[in-house]
């Protein structure tokens, strides 16, 4: 069963859901026969990381608020996140472009590494207040998620993998998919936001029965069946 999951690293939403997401993973009988895909999506593809402008400016700015109400309104979210075992410090936290940031994720996708990567991705942004739309801090935390940092290098020189971030963010576009987190269930359930870790097994689970049914038993009595390892119909009856 396949579950893909677009998401953007700088959207707070996106980490809290993807821990609540692998909550309910947890508990799914079947988690071993799950594959996820983390799909990118821009929130902001105008963001400037060299403005260093915080999270809070930006939030005043951009919702006609005091820094103080930006700063209350962060909290809130900080609140959730720990609810689900997550530190948000979000003090020091700067807005960022996060194209580069997908590029690389896309990039250790196919070395085998994206979980390692989207996890760091995400702790460098809300956690260790990192700036993760420069490409020097790509290239730092990729080797910490297992990465040859040489060869990061030269993809982040390169325009390499800038199609495929292109490609999944135009394909989220054409399911509809107008905010993040959002996760898809084997192109049959979908889920919007981070929802309770009780919504994504309940939906994890009816889109396994729906794609392997359990069986029916019909009952036409026990004549033609044997309950030992050997037996003659009728005579095991007497």
């Amino acid at each position: 069963m396949k579950v893909e999951i677009w998401s953007d690293f700088v959207c707070p939403f996106c980490y809290i859901g993807k821990r609540k997401f692998e909550m309910a993973l947890q508990q799914f009988l079947h988690k071993d026969q799950v594959v996820t895909e983390l799909k990118s999506f821009e929130l902001d593809p105008n963001a400037d990381s060299s403005a260093r402008i915080s999270t809070n400016e930006m939030l005043a700015q951009k919702y006609g608020m005091s820094i103080e109400q930006a700063k209350a309104a962060n909290a809130n979210v900080t609140q959730t996140a720990a609810e689900v075992g997550l530190t948000f410090r979000t003090e020091g936290q700067l807005v960022q472009n996060t194209f580069d940031s997908h590029r690389l994720a896309q990039y250790a996708a196919a070395q085998g590494r994206g979980a390692e990567m989207a996890e760091r991705l995400f702790r460098a942004h809300f956690t260790d207040n990192d700036p993760i739309g420069e490409k020097d801090c790509l290239i730092k935390l990729a080797s910490e998620a297992g990465l040859d940092s040489e060869k990061v290098k030269s993809m982040l020189d390169s325009d390499e993998y800038a199609g495929t971030v292109r490609e999944q963010e135009e394909e989220g576009s054409r399911l509809g998919i107008r905010g993040v987190p959002f996760f898809v269930i084997d192109r049959k359930y979908a889920v919007s936001g981070a929802q309770s870790p009780a919504v994504f097994l309940d939906t994890l689970q009816k889109a396994w029965q729906e794609k392997y049914p359990e069986l029916v038993q019909v009952d036409g009595g026990d004549d033609a069946a044997c309950t030992d390892g050997y037996c003659v119909p009728g005579l095991d009856k007497e």
